[in-house]
């Protein structure tokens, strides 16, 4: 199992460094997130042995269990990147050093009023669903400039860009729509000039994905089951429109 993760990273990487050249982009530009819903520590650990340093957790009570295994790899990098409800925000913010998936100012209060009561800073991302997929969280193309603009209240909270998720099953086109339409949102909200607001990080691209993103411009690519295998939960456990959005 070793060599797998080791070989498929090295697989990933390849196509990254390809792709990347296509576009022509530095490989530095882009880096490369490992996914770990439901990865166990054996392969997890092979991974960081591999030289790998930043990974993403969509479950608060999966970062929670894992973060702790980790600790020994002290240059490792946690970011939160599934669904975030408010009641879980106080254990994200523990142990993360980005949340990808701000999507609305409800959670954007929550988090503010932790952070005050912790004292502290965080980087976020506002998640945007540019498939207009019913089944996807994040907030519509058309109310991105005015929830970035509300959040941007919250003195605690760092907006460093945006996040979103290529169309499902889609071709390659339909997903590179996607992820143009997420650069055009982030350079309107540049124009805008809206104060103590970064915009220099695009998350898009997965598994599937990953290659048209990084063409279209993303800086953080998620990768799981390239790496890691097949999960053996379905993605709608992941990104499951029917929970309630603040439960």
């Amino acid at each position: 199992m070793s060599n797998l993760v080791e070989e498929n990273l090295k697989s990933v990487r390849q196509q990254m460094e390809l792709a990347c050249q296509a576009s022509g982009r530095k490989t530095e530009d882009v880096k490369l997130l490992l996914a770990t819903k439901t990865v166990t520590l054996e392969k997890l650990q092979m991974a960081m042995q591999a030289g790998e340093v930043l990974f993403g957790e969509n479950k608060a009570q999966e970062l929670r269990d894992k973060f702790p295994l980790m600790q020994q790899y002290n240059r490792v990098e946690w970011h939160f990147i599934g669904h975030l409800q408010t009641n879980k925000v106080k254990d994200v913010v523990k142990y993360v050093t980005l949340i990808h998936s701000v999507d609305r100012l409800k959670l954007g209060q929550a988090l503010h009023q932790q952070l005050v009561k912790e004292n502290k800073m965080m980087d976020i991302l506002v998640q945007i669903n540019t498939s207009y997929e019913e089944s996807k969280f994040g907030a519509s193309p058309e109310s991105a400039l005015e929830l970035v603009e509300q959040l941007s209240q919250f003195e605690t909270l760092n907006i460093r860009g945006l996040m979103t998720i290529g169309k499902l099953n889609a071709t390659n086109e339909e997903t590179r729509h996607c992820f143009r339409l997420l650069k055009s949102i982030r350079d309107q909200i540049q124009e805008r000039n809206f104060p103590r607001i970064e915009m220099d990080v695009l998350s898009m691209g997965m598994s599937g994905d990953f290659k048209v993103a990084i063409e279209e411009g993303a800086t953080i690519i998620r990768v799981g089951t390239k790496v890691f295998g097949e999960r053996y939960l379905p993605d709608s456990y992941y990104w499951n429109e029917n929970m309630r959005q603040d439960e």
